[in-house]
């Protein structure tokens, strides 16, 4: 069931890769949004309400200035257990991420790049690496919207409260929801549920594997 939100303007999900990404997405869809899990074609970004992932959680600061009246929703997760999993996502992303003949588009490259800086085999390993790189994101999102907490919610799906939060945060009364909680994906590593996924609100991140050089203008 779609709901309509008194909220029209766009949504950006500002948390880092394996915080609950494409959970989230699967959410808004179900609330009613058009919704892309990253996005690489100005179609998309310009379709979509909602987006995620890349290149959000690096572009979000230039976004809001070319978005202005924007929302955004920084996931959070324990260490203990975001640690392991991008581990295991950078070092299977490693080599297409540093290709200079092919691999990943050019701004999945930049972003990755940018925030997990220096993107390293021997860094990819150290739990205290991956931890600061963490941690500098969170610090830099909160400094940034420091005096702007209307236009950020931070939450961990995992905990019971964040659905209604995030429910709150959009102006939607739970009573017009259907839902009361996130349905957990990509569980145990796997990275592709969102391909998987039939919607009509689904945005698709190229246009037939086509990126475009730039986003928005």
């Amino acid at each position: 069931m779609s709901i309509s939100s008194p909220f029209q303007g766009k949504i950006f999900i500002i948390g880092l890769p394996r915080t609950s990404t494409t959970s989230i997405c699967l959410a808004m869809l179900e609330l009613g949004f058009k919704t892309a899990h990253t996005t690489f074609t100005q179609a998309s970004f310009q379709q979509a309400q909602v987006i995620a992932d890349t290149p959000i959680f690096c572009d979000y600061q230039t976004i809001d200035a070319k978005f202005p009246g924007s929302k955004f929703i920084y996931l959070e997760r324990e260490a203990k257990l975001w640690v392991p999993s991008i581990k295991q996502l950078l070092q299977r992303m490693y080599t297409n991420l540093q290709r200079e003949d092919g691999g990943y588009n050019p701004i999945m490259k930049r972003c990755y790049n940018e925030v997990f800086s220096p993107l390293t085999l021997e860094n990819i390993e150290s739990d205290d690496f991956l931890l600061d790189c963490y941690n500098r994101h969170y610090n830099e999102v909160v400094q940034y919207f420091s005096g702007r907490e209307s236009d950020l919610l931070s939450i961990n799906i995992s905990e019971k409260a964040s659905f209604n939060k995030l429910l709150a945060f959009l102006g939607i009364k739970p009573e017009h929801s259907e839902k009361n909680d996130f349905f957990k994906i990509n569980i145990a590593g796997k990275v592709r549920a969102w391909q998987e996924i039939k919607h009509p609100l689904k945005i698709e991140s190229t246009t037939n594997g086509r990126v475009d050089k730039v986003l928005f203008e």
